[in-house]
């Protein structure tokens, strides 16, 4: 899959890009049994009741068939367009969310470094918990940064409450659309059901330079599945990595390496698969 200029404009301006429909029924409905089966038996699922989101790091890394999103060619086409074809892949979360999440961007680096693919499992609406954006946010001179707002007290400081911000556009979404945001993007979710589905997969540069090794190794101490509180044995699961074919391989080798390195006590060495 090949991103159009305009597209690629899109997403350099306002830092995010909407995929209506790029998966078809019948792709979206094995997405979802795999996704079950990942939080029901890996994750908390079983014992969610809407009191509090529920979440588990990684996701798609316990599922075989989950995994091959990394091998599909309009994921790879989508990312490699906007981060080049050598990206890696820097895991990412299951939810079933519960409650408002607040505005808030996930990182604040000074160029474009990472993306966020999410995948909504419910039809959701403005008003029933849709992904929420500030156009343009993630540029670090943008006025939503400047202003020393915070938008979340829009209440208190400008008399509006925070789903009515000017400007904000709320992402309206069924299973099978994709939503892809720069990490730096500042993006909410209010009102919705107690259990809505959604997971992503979290994607970055790939470090090059010395600067750009620190970058990642920064990104994995605040990133990884050992910093949200998940002790897997390194960065990747086992079915993620022995179930890629040399392709998706590319994507984990960087960071399976730094992994050890920046967590050096929560990672069970183990070779990485032959490229």
């Amino acid at each position: 899959m090949q991103l159009s200029e305009q597209q690629l404009s899109f997403f350099d301006t306002f830092g995010y890009l909407a995929f209506p429909e790029l998966f078809k029924p019948e792709e979206v409905s094995w997405i979802i049994e795999e996704f079950e089966m990942v939080l029901q038996t890996h994750g908390e699922g079983k014992s969610h009741d809407g009191s509090k989101r529920t979440i588990i790091v990684p996701t798609i890394d316990y599922s075989a068939k989950l995994s091959t999103l990394l091998d599909d060619s309009r994921i790879l086409g989508i990312s490699s367009e906007i981060l080049g074809d050598d990206f890696n892949y820097g895991s990412g979360d299951g939810n079933y969310y519960s409650g408002d999440t607040g505005w808030h961007p996930d990182g604040g680096y000074p160029e474009l470094f990472a993306i966020k693919l999410a995948f909504y499992l419910d039809p959701l609406t403005r008003d029933t918990g849709c992904l929420r954006v500030l156009p343009g946010s993630h540029r670090l001179d943008s006025s939503w940064r400047t202003s020393g707002q915070d938008w979340n007290q829009s209440q208190d400081l400008l008399g509006i409450s925070p789903t009515e911000i000017p400007g904000a556009v709320a992402l309206e979404t069924n299973p099978g659309d994709l939503v892809v945001f720069n990490h730096n993007t500042f993006h909410a979710a209010f009102g919705g059901s107690s259990r809505r589905r959604m997971f992503t997969m979290n994607l970055h540069k790939r470090g090059h330079t010395e600067e750009g090794i620190a970058r990642v190794d920064g990104y994995l101490k605040a990133h990884c599945p050992v910093a949200h509180g998940f002790k897997i044995g390194g960065m990747y699961t086992d079915i993620i990595l022995d179930t890629a074919p040399p392709e998706r391989l590319k994507h984990l080798e960087q960071c399976h390496e730094r992994h050890a390195l920046v967590h050096p006590n929560d990672t069970i060495l183990r070779p990485f698969p032959t490229l």
